[in-house]
């Protein structure tokens, strides 16, 4: 049978373990649930990060082919058809 859970250690600071305390208090959730939550914020803006970074290399490239606007895009399309 495939485990559920896995138990995970970590060390911080006491003042960020205080901080940490109160804010799985304030937002009525338990220490596990918290991380959990705090791990998926930080994965969903990772993954936003590097899509942005993709877009970004993305948009370099086509400038340097000369692909400004969405025409542009549409005749390269049109053209292999």
């Amino acid at each position: 049978m495939k485990r559920r859970r896995v138990a995970v250690t970590i060390s911080i600071p006491p003042e960020i373990a205080e901080d940490y305390e109160k804010i799985a208090q304030k937002e009525a959730k338990n220490k596990s649930q918290l991380f959990r939550d705090m791990f998926l914020l930080y994965k969903s803006k990772a993954l936003e990060q590097e899509f942005l970074d993709l877009q970004r290399e993305g948009a370099k490239l086509a400038r340097k082919k000369g692909i400004l606007t969405e025409k542009d895009v549409e005749r390269i399309v049109f053209e292999g058809r």
